[in-house]
């Protein structure tokens, strides 16, 4: 069967338009250090590790907080700042702190040119079950469609949240294809939705192999991605 040629073209953001690791790393250890000034109860009392743990234990009890993470992490540290007894009202200002880091990501150095250029060539949408500001980033301005699983209530990879990008966008799954660079929750809960799906796979990964998904394409990066769509067009 000949693949249709694809209308729009929907991504994945964290560790598919930017590496997201460092940065949050980064983020983590600038918001203790924000704790350490306006509420040492809380730092005293929790190194970085053992605030990453309450929220793992946090969302292990409340498994429904995996579609929103920032609110995963605003009421773990509420738990910590009223056990450490600290004043709730750095709670805010802790959240906006963590929010700026957070966003302090850097494309990848094909991923600003290479948007200009798809965009040129179909419709342009986001799918994401992170909190990225896209506005904050500046890469907003290319996406008609940007829908994120705390705002829609469900999380990839459920076929709901593709679903209702697709219809966002007033194109039907079959017409749109999906750029992620997790293959459980980007390539196979896309193809799972009906869309197709292409793994962005910087590292050269075989791991599509062991977990017995096979991706439409396989791109490492957004150059080869921006080659591949130019194909898709040709039909």
């Amino acid at each position: 069967m000949t693949p249709r040629r694809p209308h729009a073209l929907l991504f994945d953001l964290d560790d598919t338009l930017w590496p997201i690791g460092p940065v949050i790393a980064a983020a983590e250890t600038s918001w203790h250090a924000w704790l350490a000034q306006h509420a040492p109860e809380v730092t005293r009392r929790y190194s970085i590790e053992a605030l990453r743990a309450r929220r793992a234990a946090l969302l292990e009890e409340r498994p429904e907080l995996v579609v929103d993470l920032y609110r995963l992490r605003r009421l773990a540290l509420e738990q910590a700042f009223a056990e450490a007894g600290a004043d709730a009202a750095h709670i805010e200002g802790a959240m906006r702190h963590f929010h700026v880091q957070r966003n302090a990501v850097t494309p990848f150095g094909e991923v600003p040119a290479a948007l200009v250029a798809l965009q040129a060539l179909l419709r342009l949408g986001v799918i994401t079950n992170g909190n990225a500001d896209l506005e904050v980033i500046g890469l907003h301005h290319h996406f008609e469609t940007v829908l994120a699983s705390a705002r829609f209530g469900r999380a990839k990879p459920d076929p709901a949240i593709f679903l209702a990008a697709c219809e966002a966008m007033g194109v039907a799954p079959a017409d749109a294809v999906y750029v992620g660079d997790d293959l459980r929750l980007d390539v196979q809960g896309a193809q799972r939705a009906g869309l197709r799906a292409v793994w962005m796979n910087r590292g050269g990964s075989a791991a599509h192999q062991e977990a017995g998904i096979a991706p439409d394409a396989i791109c490492a990066s957004f150059d080869e991605l921006l080659a591949w769509v130019r194909a898709q067009m040709q039909h």
